[in-house]
């Protein structure tokens, strides 16, 4: 059950996720890279949002604690959803303040990590993706960020309301208005024709 009572609705695979994290948490490494492909494709996304092309640098530091740490998770397959997602903003965080104060180090140790996913799957993840993170990156950080999580990594509202550290009915709204400037900007339609603004690309990371 969610907050309030309310049912949560479970997303596609979230069944086949929560059996391979509990496989993995006993050492199944196979399980492991399961989970792996189930939950990469939505939080890449994510870091695409918050940190532009470092993203696959941050996601693997996200993964080596993932890989740590998974032994201390309790939870279902959304649940982890959201575990993961909660590391991999606070790793995109921390990256983006070390990027203030010096370049990137080459070299750092990496997770070997599974292929990505491949054939239709990816396919379709590139193909309707990559122009809306454009899209969603002209937002407002509230609003991006609240599109990512509920869109992208398929949270419910209260879990990435806890991603968040926000009150669910906070995120629910931003996220309602996020997409329905990305609606009237898609549809050419838009207060004075502009549906998001004009600005290019950025981080979700960098002031407005």
């Amino acid at each position: 059950m969610g907050q309030g009572g309310q049912p949560r609705r479970p997303r596609p695979r979230d069944a086949e996720l929560a059996a391979a994290v509990a496989r993995a948490q006993d050492g199944d490494e196979t399980a492991f890279a399961a989970a792996y492909r189930i939950v990469q494709p939505g939080l890449l996304g994510y870091l695409r949002g918050l940190v532009g092309e470092d993203a696959e640098d941050v996601a693997s530091d996200t993964w080596l604690e993932i890989a740590r740490d998974l032994g201390r998770f309790r939870g279902d397959g959304a649940g982890f959803r959201g575990w993961t997602a909660t590391i991999a903003r606070n790793r995109a965080l921390d990256h983006l303040r070390r990027r203030r104060v010096r370049p990137a180090a080459p070299g750092q140790d990496a997770l070997e990590l599974p292929g990505r996913p491949d054939t239709h799957d990816q396919a379709l993840e590139s193909l309707s993706t990559e122009r809306a993170l454009d899209l969603v990156r002209t937002l407002p950080r509230d609003q991006a960020e609240a599109v990512l999580l509920r869109v992208v990594v398929g949270l419910d509202g209260p879990a990435a309301a806890r991603v968040l550290g926000k009150r669910p009915g906070a995120v629910r709204k931003a996220a309602h208005r996020g997409l329905a400037r990305l609606a009237r900007h898609l549809g050419g339609r838009g207060e004075g024709g502009a549906g998001v603004t004009d600005e290019g690309p950025r981080t979700l990371g960098e002031s407005e």
